[in-house]
C-alpha cells in the first residue's frame, strides 16, 4: 500500500520508498525524500517564484532520463502553477513555493532546474550564471582556477560572486543582477568568457566546439538566455552517485588540489548546513543585487 503522509495539511501519496535509485550506494527513494525534506529550508528559497523544470528520472540515472517543463498530468490543485513565455507560446510551469509542494515533486524523482527570472517580472534578469565545464582531463580543479579569474575580473565591475558545484563534474558562479534583460546578461557574460579565454588561452575557452574542449573549461555563458534553466541550488543530480549541487566557499574553491575535494553527496549536507547555512543567501537580498557595468 502506498502510504499518505501529511505535509502542511496537504495528503501525499509517496511511492516506492524503498526502490534503491543509486545502485552504486544503495541509496533509496526513501531517503531522496528524507534529503529534500532536511534540506527544504535553504532549497525552497531558491524555488519560490521560479518556474521549474523537472529532469526526473524515476528509475535511477541509468534509466529513462526525460525532462517534464509543462505542469505534470495528476499535479494536485494546490500546487502552483503560472503561465511563462517561451518562443513558441505561452505555457504552464510549476513554481515549488511550499514544503509540500516540494515532497510531492520531490516524489517524482526529479533534478530542480530554474531560470534566471522570476515568474513576476520574466523580463528581467534577476540572476547571472558561468557554468564552468571542463573537458576530460580537465577536472573541477581547472574549473576552480577559472573560477577564481572570474570572481576577481565581476568584482571590478562591483559584482560579487557565489560558487557552487555543479553535481557532476563542474562548478557554477552565481551574482544577483537587476536591471538587465536575460539578453544583456547573457551579453554580458559572454564578453567576461572571453575576456577568461583571452587571459588563460590554455586553460579557458568561450567557445561550444567539441574539438576544442579537451583540457580546457568551458565558461558557458549561454545559461543566462531567459529560455535556459540551470540545476538549482541543492538539488540532487542524477549521477552514479547522489551527488548535491552544493554551494561551497571561496576558501574551499582556492584550496581545491583534487575533484573529490569538491564532491559532495546528501548526507554530506546536514553537517555542512549545521556549519555554513545558506551559503547562497547574499542571492536572496534584493539589496545586494548588481547593476550591469
Amino acid at each position: 500500500m502506498t502510504p499518505i503522509t501529511e505535509v502542511e495539511g496537504r495528503r501525499l501519496a509517496l511511492s516506492n520508498l524503498e526502490k534503491v535509485l543509486y545502485p552504486a550506494t544503495g541509496f533509496t527513494k526513501g531517503e531522496v525524500l528524507h534529503y529534500y525534506a532536511t534540506a527544504a529550508d535553504v532549497l525552497l528559497p531558491h524555488l519560490r517564484d521560479r518556474a521549474v523544470s523537472f529532469l526526473r528520472y524515476p528509475d535511477g540515472p541509468d534509466g529513462q532520463v526525460f525532462f517534464t517543463k509543462n505542469v505534470p498530468p495528476g499535479t494536485p490543485d494546490w500546487v502552483t502553477t503560472a503561465e511563462v513565455p517561451r518562443s513558441e507560446g505561452p505555457a504552464r510551469m510549476v513554481l515549488v513555493q511550499d514544503l509540500a509542494s516540494l515532497m510531492w515533486a520531490a516524489n517524482l524523482v526529479t533534478e530542480f532546474h530554474t531560470h534566471q527570472w522570476l515568474v513576476d517580472a520574466p523580463e528581467e534578469a534577476d540572476r547571472l550564471v558561468l557554468d564552468l565545464d571542463p573537458g576530460s582531463p580537465a577536472t573541477i580543479v581547472e574549473c576552480c582556477e577559472v573560477a577564481l579569474w572570474l570572481r576577481e575580473r565581476l568584482a571590478a565591475d562591483g559584482i560579487e560572486a557565489y560558487p557552487k558545484t555543479a553535481g557532476s563534474k563542474g562548478l557554477h558562479l552565481l551574482a544577483a543582477v537587476r536591471g538587465a534583460s536575460s539578453d544583456q546578461v547573457s551579453e554580458y557574460a559572454k564578453q567576461l568568457a572571453v575576456e577568461a579565454e583571452r587571459a588563460m588561452p590554455r586553460l579557458a575557452l568561450h567557445r561550444m566546439t567539441r574539438s576544442l574542449r579537451p583540457g580546457k573549461v568551458f565558461v558557458d555563458w549561454s545559461q543566462n538566455a531567459a529560455r535556459k534553466t540551470t540545476a538549482t541550488p541543492y538539488t540532487l543530480r542524477a549521477r552514479a552517485l547522489p551527488l548535491v549541487s552544493a554551494p561551497v566557499t571561496w576558501t574551499e574553491v582556492e584550496e581545491c588540489t583534487a575533484p573529490g575535494r569538491l564532491a559532495f553527496q546528501a548526507g554530506d549536507m546536514g553537517p555542512r548546513l549545521q556549519d555554513y547555512g545558506d551559503l547562497l543567501a547574499p542571492l536572496l537580498d534584493g539589496e545586494r543585487a548588481s547593476r550591469l557595468p
